[in-house]
């Protein structure tokens, strides 16, 4: 009887366990993140001609390299699907300096702001958010380091608003030296779990835009509009979430 009774007690210790390692990713929904990284853009100034360029990668400069900032927040709605809204500030540059139009000589440099709203689905997904002695700081042997890794995708949708200040050859033609335009993001990501409060990442993103004019200039060879690419590092701090469902911060509550 007692060694019975013993068996139950160790099962329901074992039950209770799990479930709760299970559900932990709940304490923690919200998160927020920084970005750093670099814009890669592609417009109608500077580039060479598509018979001289086969996919596009002689496009990809580093004199045309600049950089972008970001941050904003996340919340888990399940354990595979965030949600995220983020805002970022950067610089393109366009130039005719490298590539099939060398003769016009017209530069253009872009300031802009970009929020975007988007969702998070998890390919691969830690497991080591499932483990209760990771979730409290205790150190956890590693078997794969794919147990530290999550990959993503994401896409939605955002804004893109712009200035331009193009050189006297650009602004001779008249240019659009501001805007703003809707914007369709599309990326993948990795993320390195290091920490039970956070963690470190790389992300590759691009975004199609529904205007030609982001580097001031629409050439009437154009057949798409402006494209850009990000390049970014990630930072992610994960925050409690309260009782009332909100981050504990906002929570007088404690637990």
């Amino acid at each position: 009887m007692m060694k019975r009774s013993l068996l139950i007690f160790i099962l329901l210790g074992l039950f209770v366990h799990v479930s709760k390692a299970q559900d932990l990713w709940k304490i923690k929904r919200y998160e927020a993140f920084a970005t750093i990284g670099t814009t890669h853009f592609f417009g109608d100034i500077g580039g060479f001609s598509q018979t001289k360029n086969i996919l596009g990668f002689r496009d990809i400069s580093f004199k045309q390299t600049r950089l972008n900032l970001g941050g904003g927040i996340k919340y888990r709605i399940v354990p595979r699907l965030n949600i995220r809204g983020g805002l970022t500030f950067g610089v393109f540059h366009a130039t005719d300096g490298r590539g099939s139009n060398e003769p016009r000589e017209m530069n253009a440099t872009t300031t802009f702001f970009e929020p975007t709203l988007c969702g998070e689905y998890f390919i691969i997904k830690s497991k080591k958010e499932d483990s209760y002695l990771f979730i409290k700081g205790k150190r956890t042997p590693i078997k794969s380091i794919m147990e530290s890794i999550d990959i993503y995708a994401l896409t939605g949708i955002g804004g893109l608003g712009f200035k331009v200040k193009g050189n006297d050859e650009l602004v001779s033609l008249g240019f659009t030296d501001h805007g703003f335009t809707a914007i369709i993001p599309v990326g993948i990501g990795i993320t390195l779990l290091v920490h039970p409060n956070y963690n470190l990442g790389l992300e590759l993103s691009g975004r199609y835009t529904f205007s030609d004019f982001i580097d001031g200039y629409t050439s009437q060879y154009s057949r798409s509009n402006d494209v850009y690419y990000f390049l970014n590092f990630t930072f992610t701090y994960k925050i409690i979430t309260g009782s009332n469902g909100l981050p504990r911060f906002l929570n007088k509550s404690r637990f």
